[in-house]
């Protein structure tokens, strides 16, 4: 349940269900399929951009950005449909393919061995033939090596040489070499991680790796109950270290390919802390590394020498209350140092270092949030990146020298703009929308000069008696300090002489915002159709306002959001049209955290809630992502207490219907019986639905079963 990583898919968050525990899809811009899109450039003044004929076929122009004249442009096939078109009959290309740097050869994964095809050999070579599986297999840079994992010990397979090299020897049960244990695969390295824990050198002649020993780790267990099982089931224990347990015990091994001999970074071992995240110089000469204290307030960058193991120490920042890995840090090509995005001023700014841990220059300083580098230009010296401007709830585009001079503002006017950049940075195309329009495409040139509008996206008349509205509104929580950001989404035929109830759809986990200037199309939501207004609201912790709004987090996951969530049920009750007596709340994961947590703690306020895989008190989640904002039990015990579904059964009035996947190894199906236990011995009414061999999250029929469910819920309170 890790903070979204800038460089990582957003399914790294437990909020990514595979089941849409609510009946609304996600708000996203609803203009469909067939939309001009920017698909890159030919050169510095042609831009390719795909429209639709009248028989909605794709069609590809370059386009001169000054003039607005195209010529088409034959459709260009992918590299990995080139690939895949080369490739011997019978044979075709999957997602567990991996394709090379120069895109000129890929490795096939079948029959748990891996092939070799090159487009110019036009044979497919078996490399591996064992019965074992390589796992998360990698080219080296140079494209003629591969990495990868075999029954968690790290291998080499040379195609100039034709020649698997085992690297490591050392794997068992509980130990692992360039393999993660769970619990860094989901709150440190990441999903796309896929458990992988190795990272190769740019020259391809080294790879640094993790060794992991969950030994101590306590193990969870997980019975397997499902027909596929057997009638007697399976067991499945994973080393799942929760708050206070004893941490896997890493280190950060450096092997040299040629030799296949590792160097140990000299980290102290026996110190409690967390690595990962290194990156390597450009020369391939050192290698920086990421270490964060257990207690996750202090974080330090090392550069280790591959020869021997030492290191320096280049970076360290602490706070009172917790940082987090460097996810997207940006490596010079020149060698001279790298740009890290810190929140040292309370906001994350970016800031220019060399090798040697001296600032060269802090680039911004901004009371607002920089969200991602989009590109640097080391020749012109210039830095791209997206922030959100002045209003947290936008998301605009920035230039500045990496000298934190000549700072440019490129997009303007409310809204989400997405820019593509021209190769030489001349011309940009912003792409952009909002909360009440559509949007259009406009064409900038490098002083950010609008001068030519290239396409306006359609935006049907708005009919209320087909179309849904929403509303961008701000709310003040009642101690002054906070504008929460919020969307209201009116119903179909909304008449604001009725009475409607409200479903709340959250999230509510720090630093995840929901709440944003973009376009959801007028096209209505199952609640829409069905008579409910939709609420979205952003509480004080949600990274809308910086480190002050996120500390208030630190030690009292809980305890803010529901504060804030009740002023804001406050502010909907000051409106005529709302019916407080049908006041919902729905979520998974966080989301299902917090809806246990409204109709316990805040019963006086929701009177209906549909929770998914619900976190119910926190000593039952795993360590790393509690301790980041909670600490341990044993240190904060109010803290724990007080952010406990648990401990508020008494209050529970309303109707809370909860759902749980049985094979939940991420938040574990104890959460839910622990709550359903609490509720039983209080003889509260509630509703429960198992869903076997479900994980966080499932699929196929078993996802629109509880989809229904969802639906069925809403109507029959709300309604009947």
């Amino acid at each position: 349940m890790r903070r979204p990583g800038f460089l990582q898919i957003s399914i790294c968050l437990m909020v990514s269900m595979l089941v849409f525990i609510s009946p609304a899809k996600a708000q996203m811009p609803q203009r469909g399929g067939n939309q001009d899109t920017i698909m890159g450039w030919t050169d510095d003044t042609h831009y390719l951009i795909r429209t639709f004929d009248a028989d909605k076929n794709p069609v590809v122009q370059s386009v001169d950005i000054k003039t607005g004249k195209g010529i088409f442009v034959p459709p260009a096939k992918s590299d990995r449909e080139l690939i895949s078109q080369s490739l011997p009959q019978g044979t075709t290309l999957t997602m567990n393919d991996v394709i090379s740097p120069d895109m000129k050869s890929v490795l096939l994964v079948k029959e748990n061995d891996l092939f070799f095809f090159a487009i110019s050999d036009k044979e497919l070579r078996r490399l591996t033939n064992d019965k074992t599986a390589e796992v998360n297999a990698r080219f080296s840079p140079d494209g003629i090596k591969i990495a990868y994992t075999k029954n968690k010990d790290l291998y080499v397979y040379d195609l100039v040489n034709n020649k698997e090299t085992r690297l490591t020897f050392d794997a068992s049960d509980k130990i692992y070499n360039g393999y993660s244990s769970w619990v860094y695969m989901e709150e440190i390295l990441g999903r796309p991680s896929h458990y992988a824990a190795f990272w190769w050198s740019p020259d391809g002649n080294k790879l640094a790796y993790l060794r992991t020993d969950e030994t101590d780790v306590p193990v969870f267990t997980l019975n397997r109950l499902d027909e596929a099982d057997g009638i007697h089931g399976l067991i499945e224990a994973t080393p799942y270290p929760k708050p206070g347990d004893p941490n896997p015990k890493v280190k950060m091994g450096i092997a040299d390919v040629a030799s296949a001999k590792t160097v140990w970074v000299k980290t102290d071992y026996s110190i409690d802390q967390y690595i990962a995240w290194p990156f390597w110089t450009p020369d391939s000469k050192k290698l920086a590394i990421q270490v964060v204290n257990r207690d996750q307030n202090d974080i330090k960058i090392i550069l280790a020498d591959p020869s021997s193991g030492d290191f320096t120490q280049i970076y360290d920042e602490s706070r009172k209350t917790w940082v987090e890995f460097y996810e997207d840090i940006y490596v010079m090509n020149n060698n001279s140092g790298f740009i890290v995005r810190s929140y040292r001023n309370d906001w994350e700014n970016l800031y220019y270092y060399g090798w040697d841990g001296k600032l060269i220059t802090q680039l911004t300083n901004f009371n607002f949030r920089i969200t991602g580098i989009d590109k640097v230009d080391e020749d012109m010296k210039m830095v791209y990146f997206s922030a959100t401007g002045d209003e947290s709830t936008e998301k605009h585009f920035f230039r500045v020298g990496l000298d934190g001079k000549n700072l440019l503002q490129i997009t303007t006017g409310n809204g989400t703009h997405n820019v593509s950049i021209s190769p030489k940075g001349s011309y940009f195309v912003d792409t952009w929308n909002s909360v009440v329009s559509a949007g259009t495409m406009i064409a900038l040139d490098k002083k950010a000069k609008i001068f030519r509008e290239i396409h306006k996206f359609e935006q049907p008349a708005f009919d209320p008696t087909k179309n849904s509205k929403a509303e961008l509104v701000k709310i003040l929580t009642s101690d002054g300090l906070f504008n929460m950001p919020a969307i209201i989404t009116y119903p179909v035929n909304f008449d604001p002489t009725k009475k409607y109830p409200v479903v709340f759809t959250i999230y509510g986990g720090p630093d995840n915002k929901k709440v944003k200037n973009l376009w959801e199309g007028s096209n209505p939501s199952w609640y829409s159709q069905n008579g409910i207004i939709t609420f979205s609201v952003d509480h004080r912790g949600s990274g809308h306002f910086g480190k002050k709004g996120l500390d208030y987090m630190y030690r009292s996951l809980g305890k803010w959001e529901i504060l804030d969530y009740e002023d804001a049920v406050k502010w909907l009750l000051t409106k005529p049209y709302i019916d407080g007596a049908r006041m919902g709340i729905t979520g998974s994961s966080y989301g299902g955290y917090m809806t246990c947590l409204a109709l316990t703690k805040g019963a006086d306020y929701w009177t209906h809630g549909f929770a998914g895989s619900s976190v119910t008190d926190y000593r039952l989640y795993d360590n790393i992502y509690t301790e980041r904002f909670m600490d341990t039990p044993q240190d904060n015990p109010e803290g724990y207490k007080d952010g406990s579904a648990l401990n508020f059964v008494k209050n529970y009035k309303g109707k809370l219907y909860m759902t749980h996947g049985d094979m939940d190894d991420n938040v574990h199906m104890q959460n839910s019986i622990y709550l359903i236990s609490r509720l039983q011995d209080e003889g509260k009414s509630f509703e429960f639905m198992l869903y076997p061999g479900g994980r966080h999250g499932w699929r196929g029929a078993k996802a629109i079963h509880s989809r229904n469910e969802a639906n069925n819920f809403w109507l029959r309170n709300f309604f009947f």
